[in-house]
This record gives C-alpha cells, sequence and structure tokens, in this order.
C-alpha cells in the first residue's frame, strides 16, 4: 500500500521552475534583481489566497489593525481642520467678500483655505454666500480655484510630520508636491480661459436644476464616518466665516460670551437659533455660541465647548 508523500513547501527561488522569489524566501535577502524570474498567476494565486489557519490569523488580525490606524488618522485630519476652522475662521471670514478682480478672488480662496485647512470647507462657505447673494457666482468660481491651490498646503503639513526620516521625508514631501504640481497646473491652465472666455459660469448656469428643495446639502461618506467621535472632541460654528464676511456681524467679538440657557450644555439650550418672527432674544429665550457649538444630530456639545466662554 503506498502512502502519498506531502507536498514540500517551496522556500528558495532556485527550488521553483519559473525562478521567482517570494516574501519569506530563505534567501530572500540575497537574490539579485537580474537573477529573479517572473512569477505565474498561479504562483500568485497561491501566494495570497492559500494560507494555513495561522497565515489567515495573521492576515485578519492585520486588516484590522490597519482600519484601525486608517481611521484614527483620518479623525486626526478632521481634527486638524476643525481646530484650524476654529483658529482663522474669523481670519478667514473677514477675508471673503465680493471682489471684482478675479486674481483678488483666486488669492482670497487660497488664503481661506490655508486659515481653515479645509478646501470643502471654504467651497461650502463660497456656495453659502452666492446662495445668500452676498458673492457673485463669477468670483465664487475665481475663488474655489484659489481653495483647490490653498489646500495643498494641508499635505505638505503632513509631509513635514516624516522629519524623524529623512527617506520618508523625501518620498512624502515628493508626493506632496505631485499633488500641488497638479493643482496649480491645472489652475493655470483653467483661470484664463475662464476669465476670457465665462465658460465656467456659462456651463454651470446651463447645469443648473430648474427646482431645487431648500436645505438640499450632502455629506461624504468619510465624513460620516468620522464625524460621530470627532463632533464628541471639537465641532467648528461654520456661520461664524459666512456672517462676517456677509458683514451680518462685525467680528469674532459679537458671539460672546457664550450662554447656555439654565447651565445646561446641549444643542437647544446653547446653540439653538432664536426665532426672531416670535421675538425670542438670545440670552434670555435661546442661548449663544461662539467658534466652538454644540451638534445638533446628537444634541451634545464637545468637550472643548465651555459655557461662559468670553473669548
Amino acid at each position: 500500500m503506498s502512502t502519498e508523500e506531502p507536498i514540500k513547501e517551496l522556500k528558495s527561488r532556485k527550488d521553483r521552475p519559473t525562478g521567482s522569489t517570494h516574501f519569506g524566501d530563505t534567501d530572500f535577502e540575497e537574490e539579485r534583481p537580474e537573477d529573479i524570474g517572473d512569477a505565474t498567476w498561479s504562483e500568485v494565486a497561491t501566494a495570497c489566497c492559500v494560507h494555513d489557519a495561522h497565515g489567515w490569523g495573521v492576515i485578519f488580525v492585520g486588516v484590522c489593525a490597519a482600519l484601525f490606524f486608517l481611521y484614527f488618522f483620518l479623525l486626526s485630519l478632521e481634527l486638524l481642520g476643525s481646530s484650524a476652522k476654529v483658529l482663522g475662521g474669523c481670519s478667514a471670514g473677514g477675508l471673503m467678500g465680493d471682489n471684482a478682480n478675479p486674481v483678488a478672488g483666486l488669492v482670497i480662496g487660497e488664503l481661506a483655505t490655508a486659515l481653515v485647512q479645509s478646501s470643502s470647507t471654504t467651497t461650502s462657505i463660497i456656495v453659502s454666500l452666492v446662495g445668500a447673494g452676498a458673492l457673485s457666482v463669477q468670483n465664487g468660481i475665481y475663488m474655489v480655484m484659489g481653495a483647490n491651490i490653498g489646500t495643498s498646503v494641508t499635505n505638505t503639513i503632513v509631509s513635514m510630520g516624516q522629519m524623524a526620516d529623512g527617506a520618508q521625508l523625501e518620498r512624502a514631501f515628493a508626493g506632496a508636491t505631485v499633488h500641488d504640481i497638479f493643482n496649480l497646473l491645472t489652475v493655470a491652465v483653467l483661470f484664463p480661459l475662464e476669465v476670457i472666455t465665462h465658460y465656467l459660469y456659462y456651463l454651470t448656469k446651463a447645469m443648473l436644476p430648474s427646482t431645487i428643495t431648500e436645505g438640499e446639502e450632502w455629506e461624504g461618506p468619510i465624513k460620516k464616518i468620522v464625524s460621530p467621535l470627532s463632533d464628541r472632541i471639537i465641532k467648528a460654528n461654520k456661520d461664524v466665516v459666512k456672517d462676517i464676511a456677509t458683514g451680518k456681524v462685525e467680528s469674532c467679538d459679537d458671539y460672546y460670551p457664550v450662554i447656555c440657557l439654565d447651565g445646561i450644555e446641549d444643542y437647544s439650550h446653547c446653540a439653538k437659533k432664536c426665532d426672531k418672527d416670535a421675538g425670542e432674544v438670545k440670552g434670555v429665550d435661546c442661548g449663544q455660541v461662539g467658534l466652538i457649538t454644540c451638534d445638533k444630530t446628537s444634541g451634545e456639545c464637545p468637550g472643548f465647548f465651555q459655557n461662559g466662554a468670553s473669548k
């Protein structure tokens, strides 16, 4: 009675007919690139998808760890943007306004985005200003172009976080530079065309739907994932930038002191807007928040929110 011999696991390029190398081979560090052969699709599928229980366990733990750290990386970017909105919201609001000079609009978009560290925030504010009639559509287009240049500051800051390792810094800064050059070249091509022909203005005018529901808003999937936790730490008041830009308030001092009715820190007692038609008075019938506000969805105020804050 014959018994089948177990299949021997190949651990060296020299033992494989194709001469291909696999990570984990005994002579992996000794191999030269010119001696390595091309792997077949069968070898690729076997290396990727055929594992024992221990191998699948290692892969599962690795995937979970990668998702865990990816989530907190995205969370840190969200917190960076929210913190920048709080610190630079007043300055960004003062920059934004109706200006007939296209170059000035471009530079304003760059500076506003560099201050709040979020091109999506700058773009949403520009859209709000256009909708409120405080900014023309033409100048809004130039500011959005500037916002796409200003957002390159963020990836440069992130790349500087690799300064501990020279090789990593070189690669990270190179990747950030590719993004920067792409945005600069895109604006360099589209900006003169828009100034001369106004093609984007007429294109968006043609794409405008006949009816728009009031209050329509889109939120990205990544923001939906990280917002529940980031909003518990800090949540920026976006109305500050818009109100200063439209001239509704003169400065951030008009938002202070922070007032929560009955000393209760939640959305309904602190951040709920006053009904002017009903004659509600701020500080008596409704609260007042500053640069940091409370979350309307959960009704809770973030950790950095402080009742009675004066600045």
